[in-house]
């Protein structure tokens, strides 16, 4: 449940209500077996508080048996029970209560047939009602739901996200404004009639505010530009190639190519490859070519839903430079979607190229998301998995013994302060036996720290999934990404990417992280154990682009004085591919 806070008071002892708290009770797992549905509880207090006439709002006992009363008494829509029916009980639900003259109420009900459908309407009377005596909800259960949906208690207050979902107003009543419905302490500030009730209350909140014990919620904490102790976060790099909603397509199927490329019998190449590839108009290119072909061999080796469909039209299950488009029209005539239909003919004329940037990216990626579920591919992962146990029972098994034999060490060197009490003649042979003592703890030492030096370098090279190190208070994600210096930034709706690339903008991210958020804290904490990663495939980035620059420039200079066109072009690199890794 979210913490965001609003200053919605939620029951007042003293002043009259007019307001329906909607509440939601979810299934709770411990302490209750019965799932219970959404319900609406109409809270209307009286204009006597807790107590002979006390001022101040409810305690959580008295707001949970008033709760209680409520709903062991009342009948409110949304609820399930039985009814009389042609003579016989059926069950129903309120779907209105009709107040009619003299205060008389009925109930519009509907008959829940199967399936939990209503299958008809009525109008009865309460008479006609099977009420039960013991309440839906337990004591316990209100007491829990009310602690875990309320942020405070003197007044109550509600968390935003369901005084918004269920229309709770977040102006605090003007019993409270105007000084009623508090606790006795407030009398002292009751003195100053000509003071304005608003700032009365919030010197109240002051006076009765407790302190806070770090981490919170990041959004309860004040923005970073309030705060002078943090440093300002440098603006994201948003230059991609692709449009800004196609970048994670293009992320992802990098990720995949390079996570699974011994399986899939691709060379490595670069992220920046893959982007301007995606981006040209020519229709054959190797790459693309290379990367659509692999995964249409994965398919038909793994005989799924693709490998039939190919067999029904008598497809030959061959895919080479000239036949790689007509099993790409196969395949989108087998996904059957819209976006994609309109582009099969464009394809099959031979025009790839043509197709718009965004839907070149969409269609690997719907075929990323076919070829993950083949078995070569869930076995490669399943290995790796595997391994990544080995190695980390590995890793425990090294660090409980470094830990014995540094025991054991102290446990020496108490032993030889002990010795030297002993008889003179004693003190050589106990000096040989410690002596001799060091030398095999020496030796297990040394074969002890190899496996260990090695170990974290070997859990890097069984990871296949890019990491991500957390979230902001905005709830953005970081991502790393194997073989891409850039630390990539997403969007909390996944919509949006962007990306630093310096060693200064990482430091000025990590200075802007506020550790009182939960959040932020769990997301330095991270960045900061894998700093050095971090930096370092920046800087190696930074070096190489600065390079590729340079080389550019040279090439540019070169080709105008002879008046040819730069293929050494860095850039243009995409267009040399040549996959070594290929079946032959």
């Amino acid at each position: 449940m979210a913490i965001p806070v609003s200053l919605s008071p939620l029951i007042s002892g003293k002043g009259g209500i007019d307001q329906e708290l909607s509440l939601r009770i979810y299934d709770m797992e411990a302490g209750c077996n019965a799932s219970l549905q959404e319900e609406t509880f109409p809270l209307t207090g009286s204009t006597e508080g807790p107590g002979s006439g006390e001022e101040g709002t409810l305690n959580l006992t008295d707001l949970v048996n008033k709760i209680y009363s409520i709903v062991q008494e009342d009948i409110f829509e949304g609820l399930e029970l039985n009814c009389k029916k042609d003579g016989s009980v059926s069950t129903c639900k309120i779907l209105k209560v009709i107040i009619g003259s003299g205060n008389t109420k009925m109930y519009e009900v509907g008959w829940i047939g199967q399936d939990n459908a209503v299958v008809g309407t009525s109008v009865v009377q309460v008479g006609d009602l099977i009420i039960h005596k013991k309440a839906r909800v337990s004591r316990s259960m209100l007491k829990f739901f009310i602690r875990d949906s309320t942020s405070r208690n003197s007044p109550w207050i509600v968390h935003a996200n369901l005084a918004k979902k269920y229309g709770i107003p977040t102006e605090p009543p003007k019993d409270l404004l105007n000084g009623q419905g508090l606790p006795k302490v407030r009398k002292g500030l009751m003195n100053g009639a000509t003071e304005d009730g608003r700032k009365r209350l919030k010197k109240y909140e002051e006076q009765v505010e407790l302190p806070v014990k770090y981490p919170i919620d990041d959004i309860l904490l004040k923005p970073p530009t309030d705060d002078p102790l943090l440093s300002k976060r440098c603006p994201l790099s948003t230059d991609f190639r692709v449009p800004v909603d196609s970048v994670g397509d293009l992320l992802m199927v990098w990720d995949f190519c390079m996570s699974f490329g011994r399986t899939l019998c691709l060379s490595p190449f670069s992220l920046s490859d893959l982007e301007n590839a995606v981006c040209h108009k020519e229709s054959n290119l190797v790459l693309l070519v290379e990367i659509h072909a692999a995964l249409f061999r994965l398919l038909i080796k793994d005989e799924g839903g693709y490998f039939t469909f190919l067999q029904n039209k008598r497809r030959k299950l061959k895919v080479t430079l000239v036949t790689w488009a007509e099993y790409l029209c196969d395949f989108l005539e087998m996904t059957n979607k819209e976006e994609f239909s309109s582009n099969v003919s464009i394809i099959r004329r031979g025009h790839y190229g043509l197709v718009q940037t965004g839907l070149k990216l969409r269609i690997l990626q719907e075929l990323v998301d076919e070829a993950i579920t083949a078995c070569a591919i869930r076995q490669n992962l399943d290995e790796q998995i595997d391994q990544q146990q080995e190695i980390a029972a590995a890793e425990r098994e090294f660090a409980k013994n470094k830990k014995e034999e540094q025991k054991l060490t102290m446990d020496g060197v108490t032993e030889k302060e002990v010795s030297q009490t002993d008889a003179a003649q004693n003190v050589n042979e106990s000096a040989n036996g410690q002596l001799v003592k060091k030398e095999g703890k020496a030796k297990k030492n040394t074969s002890a720290m190899h496996p260990g030096r090695h170990l974290e370098t070997e859990m890097e090279k069984q990871s296949i999934q890019s990491y991500s190190f957390g979230k902001d208070r905005f709830y953005n994600r970081y991502w790393l990404f194997r073989r891409e210096g850039r630390l990539f930034v997403e969007s909390a709706g996944c919509k949006e990417w962007g990306y630093y690339s310096t060693k200064e903008e990482l430091d000025g991210l990590i200075g802007s992280l506020n550790v009182n958020g939960i959040r932020e804290r769990a997301l330095k904490r991270q960045i900061n154990k894998f700093y050095d990663k971090i930096s370092n495939a920046l800087e190696k980035r930074s070096k190489d682009v600065t390079q590729e620059m340079l080389h550019e420039e040279a090439v540019l200079r070169r080709s105008s004085r002879v008046q040819a066109q730069p293929k050494d072009n860095p850039s243009m690199s995409f267009l040399k591919y040549a996959n070594k890794w290929k079946e032959n």
